[in-house]
């Protein structure tokens, strides 16, 4: 895995020293130190960078396999958020906790010209979003969360509606 010159984690100058006894100081042994020790220690030292290169391309794999799992959980977040906040339009003491959470917006995956996928960080979350400004929207009276004639499907795909409504016409504008 590592070569000779630039990413050998042996130094030019262990290197140089490396020549120099298995050449010119092949047959010459002092205690505990000849080229056979020398070329062990250096050999180990290889496999052990090696191990290390291993180990931190496992780590990015397991950080990539970590910020899935994290944008997964965001989106399903938002999603239960959205349900909960329906849900709970006639429980005022609900609704205010549930106004109270503020999640991040999912980052976007963006391909780049190698064709590697890179995470993009979320536009702007909530909490770091400036606060509107004026009076707050009058509340309208709520009508029951299941009218007659509507059922719990319904409902839920109209939602659903709603929510991929804003990315179809973003996609549409583009």
């Amino acid at each position: 895995m590592f070569d000779t010159n630039e990413n050998d984690p042996i130094s030019p100058a262990m290197r140089a020293l490396l020549e120099v006894f298995s050449t010119e100081l092949s047959e010459v042994k002092f205690p505990d130190v000849d080229a056979e020790v020398l070329e062990e220690a250096a050999s180990r030292v290889r496999a052990q960078a090696e191990a290390v290169a291993k180990a931190q391309a496992a780590l990015e794999a397991a950080r990539q396999v970590l910020a899935e799992g994290q944008d997964a959980l965001v989106q399903k977040g938002q999603r239960a958020l959205a349900y909960a906040r329906v849900f709970a339009e006639e429980d005022a003491e609900l609704s205010t906790k549930l106004e109270a959470i503020s999640l991040p917006r999912a980052g976007r995956k963006v391909v780049r010209a190698d064709g590697g996928v890179v995470a993009e960080a979320p536009a702007q979350s909530d909490e770091s979003a400036p606060k509107r400004r004026g009076r707050p929207p009058k509340t309208r009276p709520s009508a029951p969360l299941f009218a007659e004639g509507s059922s719990p499907e319904a409902v839920a795909a109209a939602l659903e509606s709603a929510e991929t409504a804003p990315v179809a016409a973003r996609s549409a504008a583009a």
